[in-house]
């Protein structure tokens, strides 16, 4: 993957020290691991022959005559669960997809630092982290994170194809101690736009985007099984669809293992916006990392098709224990499964974004009961998000109690269900009554 390749080439040339990914690793108590204050400025040197696709010049934003710039996130304990070896998950997974089978694995509880995400500034910042991996330094969206960054230093990955799609930023602490993984999501119009709207479609929609009949010619795979009585679609089928090496969470994972390697004392943290976020979810999940992910469609059902192990659940409620948050608002559509069906805006512009169930837990902030707004797809956006919401002054409505906080209490979704109109199966190669 040459976004994956370009990244490591141009960490081994900063001079970042090797490990072997397969030494072990020590695992930390709760007691061993302390809260921080971090400061993070962005990492690596600028590939100069990337442009920015709408300028032809990048006008840098780096003063060098001012002070040195910095970001400061509060970090604290957190508890993952990582598996015995990543070969292990690819083995439990290839078995569950080609013989149905399951092969337990061991997970080990460490605690590593993670993001406060009851912190709104730590949230703001995150959130202005996830909405630069959709531009290059020097382009006008691009955002400050705390007031003056050294934009000479910043360090894209993905850019070099036009075509690859999975793109964004790698930013590190001064310390070395956290390196934070920013994901872009779904662009509408540029380079990126179809292999985006192929993901979407694979990952959030219940069978292969199939809206109604009318997208017989627009589905991205062929699992619809045709039924009298039912809606159905074939389970091993959509498996199949998405474990091509093309697709962003194939990708994600090389180039995850490749930050693990390169920085192997360094706690990894994932974000991103929409589809960038889902994927930080689905990858934080796999490797027991941090993850934060904003306005992201629910992909606990692209966790079970790509054959996930997670780790052992709570009880109650019975979900796995990743350390993944979200966080939405309530105008919002598409996090919350509503932007679906023929009328919808989504399906208008052909995506078939139907999933509403999280892995890990999720912070909603109620902008319909604060501030009166309507359910709108264009408070989808992330600059919306970071500006009217996690940057706004007061309280909020925190449960049904009455209660009101900074940042609303992070919750699981215990009692979601995804396409529950929809019959899924192995129907291919059965005879459909």
């Amino acid at each position: 993957m040459q976004g994956s390749a370009l990244t490591l080439i141009s960490l081994l040339w900063l001079g970042v020290a090797i490990a072997d990914e397969s030494l072990p690793q020590t695992r930390l108590k709760f007691g061993d691991v302390k809260a921080q204050t971090l400061t993070f400025q962005l990492t690596g040197e600028y590939v100069t022959a990337i442009r920015p696709e709408a300028d032809n010049e990048i006008e840098l934003l780096y003063d060098p005559s001012s002070d040195s710039s910095t970001s400061t996130l509060k970090a604290i304990p957190t508890a993952v669960y990582r598996p015995e070896s990543y070969e292990a998950i690819d083995r439990a997974r290839y078995s569950s997809r080609a013989e149905a089978k399951s092969i337990p694995i061991q997970w080990h509880e460490t605690w590593v630092l993670g993001p406060d995400v009851t912190d709104r500034h730590t949230l703001g910042q995150l959130a202005r982290m996830s909405s630069n991996a959709y531009h290059l330094p020097g382009q006008k969206q691009w955002r400050d994170l705390d007031p003056s960054w050294n934009i000479n230093n910043s360090f894209p990955f993905g850019w070099d194809n036009a075509e690859d799609g999975f793109r964004g930023f790698v930013f590190q602490s001064e310390d070395n101690s956290t390196v934070v993984l920013s994901i872009k999501g779904t662009t509408l119009q540029g380079p990126t736009s179809r292999k985006d709207k192929l993901n979407d479609n694979l990952l959030f929609s219940c069978c292969c985007a199939r809206v109604d009949f009318s997208w017989i010619f627009s589905t991205v795979c062929d699992c619809y099984s045709w039924s009298p009585l039912h809606n159905r679609c074939d389970d091993p089928c959509l498996s199949a669809a998405l474990i091509k090496d093309s697709l962003f969470y194939s990708i994600g994972t090389k180039l995850v293992r490749d930050l693990r390697v390169l920085y192997p004392f360094a706690n990894i943290w994932l974000v991103g916006h929409s589809l960038g976020g889902s994927l930080a979810s689905l990858l934080g999940s796999t490797f027991g990392l941090p993850a934060v992910a904003f306005e992201a469609p629910g992909e606990r059902m692209a966790a079970h098709r790509l054959h996930l192990p997670l780790p052992p659940p709570n009880y109650p409620p019975k979900l796995p224990r990743v350390p993944v948050t979200h966080v939405y608002n309530n105008a919002d559509p598409i996090p919350q499964g509503a932007c679906t069906g023929i009328a919808s805006p989504c399906a208008q512009v052909g995506y078939a974004l139907e999933t509403r169930c999280h892995l890990g837990k999720t912070i909603v902030y109620d902008t319909v009961g604060r501030f009166g707004w309507h359910v709108d797809v264009r408070k989808h956006r992330i600059d919306g998000l970071i500006l009217d919401v996690l940057d706004a002054e007061g309280l909020w409505p925190d449960g049904e109690a009455g209660e009101e906080r900074e940042v609303p209490t992070a919750r699981e979704e215990a009692e979601c269900v995804d396409c529950f109109k929809w019959e899924f199966g192995h129907f291919k190669k059965c005879p459909i009554g």
